[in-house]
């Protein structure tokens, strides 16, 4: 029987490019910093660009660096696509079938009872992971807090409010809603951070735009909004 994760996060979002590896590799790197090993897992990754090697993950790689891991690449990502679209189609045209059960184990593979299991899903938290399985389904398999990302842009509102809701209808613990600021420049008019913090009274951060680059990595950058959230994980919420 495999042993129950004590410390962990599942980060998903209200739906693709929305800044889950960006988030998730700074809660990475600061976890570690502070003490914890952190187990990075992205169990699925579509869109991998194909190497001398085979596939190549570059959000799992980057979630290996932030991490200091120096597990494997399998063992972070053994489930890399390369066709960019959803994990359970890209599966399907590579002539393989996942079950829930495939994924849940493999992401607890490696992982000690005081080590931190940091999962990014694929997508939204309703888009399909793998046949019949959607990001929320392994989630409630992880029985891990759920960490919802959203873009700061027009929609937002309407997106995050339903993405909250399908989470605690699963029955699982919102350890926070992260506002990312994926482009430069919003609408100096909007305020959705104020907008959802007065719909949601859950605990809210916003982050600035990130621009990275090959000697600055997102994940390297000041990002103190998510301080008292990493203290929080620590901590196990």
């Amino acid at each position: 029987m495999v042993n129950a994760i004590q410390r962990g996060l599942f980060v998903t979002g209200t739906d693709t490019g929305v800044g889950k590896t960006r988030i998730s590799a700074i809660l990475a790197h600061q976890i570690n910093h502070r003490g914890l090993v952190v187990r990075p897992r992205k169990p699925v990754e579509s869109g991998c660009l194909r190497g001398e090697n085979g596939l190549i993950p570059a959000d799992a790689a980057i979630l290996r660096a932030a991490a200091g891991s120096n597990e494997p690449m399998a063992q972070i990502c053994p489930y890399p696509f390369e066709s960019a679209i959803s994990p359970e189609r890209a599966a399907n045209l590579a002539g393989q079938s996942l079950t829930l059960d495939d994924i849940t184990a493999v992401c607890r593979q490696g992982v000690a009872e005081s080590d931190f299991l940091l999962v990014e899903g694929a997508g939204g938290f309703y888009s399909p992971l793998a046949k019949g399985v959607l990001n929320a389904d392994l989630a409630v398999a992880l029985s891990l807090p759920v960490l919802l990302i959203a873009p700061d842009r027009l929609g937002a509102i309407n997106q995050t409010l339903l993405a909250v809701e399908a989470i605690k209808h699963r029955g699982m613990t919102l350890a926070a809603v992260i506002l990312n600021q994926v482009t430069p420049d919003i609408d100096p008019q909007m305020d959705n951070a104020a907008e959802l913090y007065r719909w949601l009274g859950e605990p809210l951060h916003a982050t600035g735009f990130c621009q990275a680059d090959c000697d600055n990595p997102a994940w390297l950058l000041p990002c103190p909004v998510l301080t008292d959230l990493v203290d929080r994980l620590r901590g196990g919420l």
